[in-house]
């Protein structure tokens, strides 16, 4: 049984704590925020605290704050020589204090406290400065069903940033096409059924390979007829700047410069 004292109550550490808890190798011994309020609601037979002090002994100590809180928190923990690891994809692990052995355990997935996570289709990165601790924490990925992946934290930075794009960008775009279906009464569910096909596609060949549209096309009169339709200074900058990027890659000529 691998004990565990959670810090932070954002989405990560919610999702974290219900597979944890549905877990029958792990067990939660504590979890800590400033506010006892943010994780009460979400707590079944957990201890919770808001003292640093009264944190008790465990096998780990996740972080699951904020990026700007991982440093000072990791400074503030009043013990030494215990497993803390953080759960960031962008902030390095050699930013948590040395005082006490450092790691990180890296779940490379979306979290919303309101949408439901199957753990076992989440994959883990996981990084040590101790070599001992590596067993470990393939473990506590293997106990909620994940596939752990050891990786550098170079390696894990540029996985964030690649998340960035696939991720968070594209959730901007989706925010757009909303926008744009609202602006003509349309119901933007009708194109859930295209959003759905694209995600599957490039899982059976490259995003290269799956580019379709009238940039790869180089249709530049379908181009010039949907810039109009455009109302928005912002979305246009966007349109064109997705376009030349779409025209470079596959080698075409583009009409537009996008500044750097």
């Amino acid at each position: 049984m691998i004990s565990v004292v959670l810090l932070g109550a954002g989405n990560v550490a919610t999702h974290i704590y219900k597979a944890f808890s549905n877990s029958e190798n792990i067990s939660v011994t504590q979890w800590y925020n400033r506010t006892r309020a943010s994780i009460s609601s979400y707590a079944n037979d957990v201890d919770i605290t808001d003292q640093l002090e009264a944190l008790k002994e465990a096998d780990i100590y996740i972080m699951a704050v904020s990026d700007d809180s991982i440093a000072q928190l990791s400074s503030d923990l009043p013990f030494t020589d215990r497993f803390v690891v953080h759960t960031s994809g962008s902030v390095a692990m050699h930013d948590l204090d040395k005082k006490n052995k450092i790691g990180v355990f890296y779940p490379l997935q979306t979290f919303s406290k309101t949408a439901e996570i199957d753990f076992t289709e989440v994959p883990i990165c996981i990084e040590v400065y101790e070599k001992e601790n590596l067993q470990l924490l393939k473990d506590l990925a293997k106990a909620v069903g994940c596939k752990p992946h050891k990786i550098t934290t170079e390696q894990r930075q540029t996985l964030h940033l690649a998340a960035v794009f696939v991720n968070n960008f594209t959730n901007q775009l989706y925010r757009i096409g909303h926008e744009i279906c609202e602006t003509k009464n349309i119901e933007f569910q009708i194109l859930h059924p295209l959003i759905s096909e694209t995600a599957k596609k490039i899982q059976q060949m490259s995003p290269y390979m799956a580019q379709t549209g009238p940039a790869k096309r180089n249709d530049k009169k379908t181009i010039k007829r949907q810039l109009k339709l455009i109302e928005k200074d912002e979305h246009e900058a966007i349109y064109k700047m997705l376009t030349s990027s779409i025209k470079k890659t596959h080698n075409i000529s583009s009409d537009y410069k996008v500044k750097r």
